[in-house]
């Protein structure tokens, strides 16, 4: 377990006194909050071979129910889950953990993660994948929106969308949702309105429902091979 935390200061500026009759104030803040993130991160097998040779690197971002101070939960569901059950990798994985239960994950510290063990370990920044499920595929399709050039691809499962900003993602950017069709906590039409405006716009889009299929459904999702394998096939050069 590794720990990553970001600081953020409080800095107010005022140009000028209170007075007694009605203004407006101009003034200033500079806002930096303080942000702990524990993680795990994931080498493949053949990454300690002596060679320079750099890998690609999936962020996955797990939902509400493994948000926490128990960093032991995130192995509950997709790649960590997988992961603990023998499945290897052909690429780093980190995975790290919301501190927050009822709280939106904090992108810009993710960010500041994965840049971090970017710049620390042997990772290809072309070849950079973004995955999430849930609350945490909200949160990957906020980051791929906040960070366009980021990431080579984008795999969302059972996640809340920003459809009105679905032209800010790259649209270079392969991407592949997942969904079940009778999912009562995030409906499909969450992703089917999404895919819609993106293939609309000329988008590469996957689209994959399962019928029969609550919420859960991760489960079906992270257990494709053909999901890794169309990850390996991705490649940010050439593109933004």
């Amino acid at each position: 377990m590794k720990k990553y935390y970001l600081y953020i200061l409080v800095f107010l500026f005022q140009s000028c006194a209170a007075q007694s009759s009605p203004q407006l104030v101009d003034a200033s803040m500079e806002a930096v909050i303080r942000e702990k993130l524990d993680y795990y991160l994931y080498y493949p097998e053949n990454y300690d071979t002596g060679s320079r040779e750099k890998f690609p690197l999936l962020l996955f971002l797990h939902g509400g129910g493994e948000s926490g101070d128990s960093l032991g939960a995130i192995k509950r569901n997709g790649p960590p889950k997988l992961i603990v059950e023998g499945k290897q990798f052909p690429f780093l994985i980190l995975a790290p953990q919301n501190p927050h239960r009822k709280k939106w994950w904090n992108t810009e510290a993710v960010v500041q993660l994965l840049d971090t063990i970017v710049a620390n370990n042997r990772v290809d920044p072309d070849r950079i994948y973004l995955t999430g499920l849930s609350r945490g595929g909200g949160a990957a399709w906020e980051l791929a929106v906040q960070y366009p050039k980021k990431f080579a691809a984008l795999a969302v499962v059972c996640g809340m969308t920003p459809v009105p900003y679905a032209a800010w993602l790259n649209k270079k950017m392969p991407i592949w949702v997942f969904h079940g069709v009778e999912d009562r906590s995030i409906p499909i039409s969450e992703s089917e309105t999404m895919v819609d405006r993106l293939l609309g716009m000329g988008y590469d889009v996957k689209f994959t429902r399962y019928p029969g299929v609550g919420h859960n459904s991760w489960i079906q999702a992270y257990n494709t091979d053909a999901l890794y394998e169309w990850f390996m096939q991705q490649d940010r050069k050439g593109g933004d």
